[in-house]
């Protein structure tokens, strides 16, 4: 029935009424904690408002709002010091003698949940400093989509090559990702753009990765979070050169990207101006004379009456590729110059253009697929030139962007090497040690050719907001899922102490068990143990004067030790930090003893101290002399078991700090090579601050009364790192004495950074007098 009123036009049906059965339907639905059947969604609510959507279990509007302090781990200002500083050519960017940088924008690499994240980044007080560079300006996602492969690393041992298998935490990331299949990955993912969107500024653009599995799925999602509207492109990206063969159906040779722009009054559109040319940056802007791209002076060729290439200075900045003095004097009063802070660009209307615009089918040799020269054996790794072309077509020089799904840290690489300001972020530790490496390679590069580059930090949140171990139904009451959740904790930890040979304890607060003479405490069960944990325990060795205590996590926080250890030392406590392996969840593992908690890597340097002569300052280096570490990833007696099933084959696995190859030949006869026959070659990167505790690590905290942020010491300091060596794929040596760094007389403290081949980062501390 049709009813006309002041607020509702006759055209529009009025809301149905509900009839008495219809009422007690709803009233039973309520009370047995059920959802709505969907036709009383639309009768109760927006029922004139009626859209397209997608629909998934567990789907929800609601985001993460936690804020969590970003703690800064490590920053590179200089890729690597070779001379004393002051003899070297030093990069721009506000600079001290030292080389590091003082002003200006610090790139970002943070290790963590990106969930976390973007939640710090938009509520915390981070956000004043990327609105401060204009806003994020472009955000890439490449989020995992290939089940089954998300964080296992295959790693090069001499000529052979080792798969890693993935940490705790990557581990329940992926289950949380996948554990119930698009449900959980279309939540995940749809949680992160929604922070994404509200991070992103109003004249940014969002580029999304995916794949034939998922993305008919996300389009929908991206479309009811930015708006159809606001919908740009649908990219086909050629991602192989050979399909593989298929039965069923045609081979799969394309991955897709989604194109959105925050507001619909900017989108972001590339131009290709002749075959062998580089895609500038253009924009689409709507103004009377219809739709217009902005070209960078120095950077075009021929076109709309700039004929030939002069080089003078037009307003106290060189101009290039001009025909006269005139004609920049008449395309500025033309409205047709404007500044920039990078130099003068020319704004060039559409019809103006010469050479076929950029299609939405990505399928030349410049993009894709990947060249063998870049490949860092990274399974999710991108070509440069996909992102070469992602970046210029939606930034300016200067500006902002971010990749929150960083991986081997191509969008970090490209933006360094463009001149871009930049935020990355992932999960997996070795993730972000592959984009240090990277990174500090580009810097390299840059520096080498006179090139200006930014320093990077490497942060951290301190802690992660990961379930682990326990799966709690959803739909119980908060009460009963709290009950629930501590119930399977509780058996957790009693497996952990199981496993170790401990005893459990009950009338402690942080001990969890007893071991011969040493008190035991379980780190926390779905993040990495942190600062607070190692004071607690501290603390509670005090208060019953105990001496020993071993401290079991999956995860320490990075950059928490040695500085634990040294405190507790200080305090007569015998503190002992030991790693969960993998296999505690294997109950027969467990049973039968085959559980094996690893110890702390050990670290020895030796400093080399030369005085200075003929009034030169001394020099200090540092050599790299013994690293030891402990890891256990599967065992010989279990390769050999796996291995007699088979005719012949070969498996690589980790015992007890050696690196073993169990093969087995046609004959049957199976054999042990010790790969890591020396300590070096456990060592994928290592680094020296010549000058520990010279910057402190602040941290930005909220007052509670006020509610204002203020900076507050959290008593460690940052690693700056001022040397370092590492192996790549084309050179596998490793240098074990640093250069030597003029200093100032007097004390100081040296700090080592180690990273192993699988990513874990050991430091120690010496302190010298120069």
């Amino acid at each position: 029935r049709l009813l006309a009123t002041p607020t509702r036009p006759c055209h529009l049906p009025a809301k149905p009424m509900l009839i008495d059965k219809e009422k007690q339907e709803i009233i039973r639905c309520i009370e047995g904690n059920r959802p709505l059947p969907d036709k009383y969604r639309w009768i109760l609510f927006d029922a004139n408002r009626r859209q397209v959507e997608l629909v998934w279990n567990g789907k929800t509007p609601e985001v993460c709002n936690t804020v969590l302090p970003f703690q800064t781990i490590e920053q590179v200002d200089e890729p690597r010091a070779e001379k004393p500083a002051s003899e070297e050519s030093i990069p721009l960017f506000s600079i001290d003698e030292r080389g590091r940088q003082l002003k200006g924008w610090t790139n970002k690499l943070i290790w963590g949940d990106n969930k976390l994240v973007l939640s710090a980044l938009k509520n915390g007080p981070l956000r004043r400093e990327i609105e401060a560079q204009g806003g994020l300006k472009l955000i890439y996602n490449d989020p995992p989509f290939d089940v089954g492969a998300d964080f296992t690393m295959p790693i090069k041992i001499g000529d052979d090559t080792f798969t890693k298998q993935p940490n705790i935490l990557e581990e329940i990331a992926y289950r949380d990702t996948w554990g119930e299949g698009a449900d959980s990955y279309l939540s995940m993912i749809y949680e992160r753009l929604l922070l994404m969107r509200d991070l992103l500024a109003d004249d940014g653009s969002i580029y999304m990765h995916c794949d034939w599995r998922l993305n008919s799925h996300i389009r929908l999602v991206l479309n009811e979070i930015f708006g159809s509207r606001n919908f740009r492109n649908e990219i086909a990206w050629r991602k192989t050169n050979s399909p593989k063969a298929q039965s069923t159906c045609f081979g799969n040779q394309k991955d897709t990207i989604f194109l959105y722009s925050k507001s619909s009054g900017v989108c972001f559109h590339p131009a290709k101006r002749k075959p062998d040319e580089k895609y500038l940056k253009s924009f689409r802007y709507e103004d009377e004379r219809g739709r217009y791209q902005t070209v960078a002076l120095s950077n075009t060729t021929d076109q709309g009456g700039f004929a030939k290439m002069q080089s003078f200075e037009w307003r106290g900045k060189t101009a290039r590729w001009v025909l006269s003095y005139q004609n920049l004097e008449k395309l500025w009063e033309e409205g047709r110059i404007h500044e920039t802070p990078s130099g003068y660009r020319k704004k060039v209307y559409l019809d103006e253009l010469s050479g076929p615009p950029v299609s939405d089918i990505w399928t030349d040799e410049q993009v894709s697929p990947i060249q063998a020269s870049e490949s860092l054996y990274y399974p999710t790794q991108k070509p440069e030139a996909l992102l070469e072309r992602i970046i210029q077509a939606s930034s300016n020089e200067g500006d902002l962007v971010a990749d929150f799904f960083c991986g081997s840290g191509t969008t970090a690489a490209v933006a360094e090497k463009l001149g871009r300001k930049w935020i990355a972020s992932d999960l997996g530790k070795f993730a972000i040690h592959t984009t240090r490496k990277r990174m500090i390679t580009v810097q390299r590069e840059c520096k080498a050719s006179g090139k200006n580059y930014r320093a990077f930090e490497i942060l951290n949140l301190g802690k992660y907001e990961r379930q682990h171990f326990v799966s709690v139904n959803r739909n119980l009451r908060p009460s009963d899922q709290q009950k629930h959740r501590q119930s399977k904790r509780a058996e957790f930890v009693q497996l952990i102490l199981h496993a170790y040979h401990a005893q459990k304890v009950e009338q402690f607060r942080v001990f969890h068990g007893k071991k011969q003479d040493r008190m035991v405490v379980v780190g926390p069960i779905d993040m990495p143990v942190n600062r607070l944990d190692i004071e607690a325990a501290i603390a509670e060795c005090r208060k019953y004067r105990v001496t020993k205590v071993d401290v079991l996590g999956f995860e320490f926080e990075m950059g928490l030790f040695p500085h634990a250890l040294e405190e507790a030392k200080s305090k007569g406590i015998a503190l002992s930090p030991k790693y969960i392996p993998r296999e505690v969840f294997d109950k027969r593992a467990v049973e039968k003893n085959q559980v094996v908690f690893h110890d702390m890597a050990y670290i020895e340097i030796r400093p080399h101290i030369v005085e200075g002569k003929e009034g030169k300052l001394p020099t200090v280096a540092v050599e790299l002399a013994n690293f030891s570490v402990y890891w256990t990833q599967d065992s010989i007696a279990n390769a050999e078991m796996t291995l007699e099933k088979k005719r012949s084959g070969s498996k690589i696995i980790v015992d007890s700090g050696r690196i073993v190859k169990v093969s087995k030949d046609r004959r049957g006869i199976q054999r042990r090579e010790v790969l890591t026959k020396e300590w070096m070659d456990w060592i994928d990167y290592w680094a020296v601050d010549y000058e520990f505790e010279s910057k402190k690590e602040m941290i930005w905290v909220k007052d509670e009364e006020t509610g204002k942020w203020r900076e507050q010491w959290t008593g460690d300091y940052v690693f700056e790192n001022e040397w370092q060596s590492f192996r790549t794929r084309k050179n596998r040596r490793l240098e074990l004495v640093s250069a030597p760094k003029a200093c100032q007389p007097g004390r100081r403290k040296l700090a080592v950074k180690v990273v192993d081949i699988f990513g874990n980062d050991t430091m120690k501390i010496i302190e010298v007098t120069v």
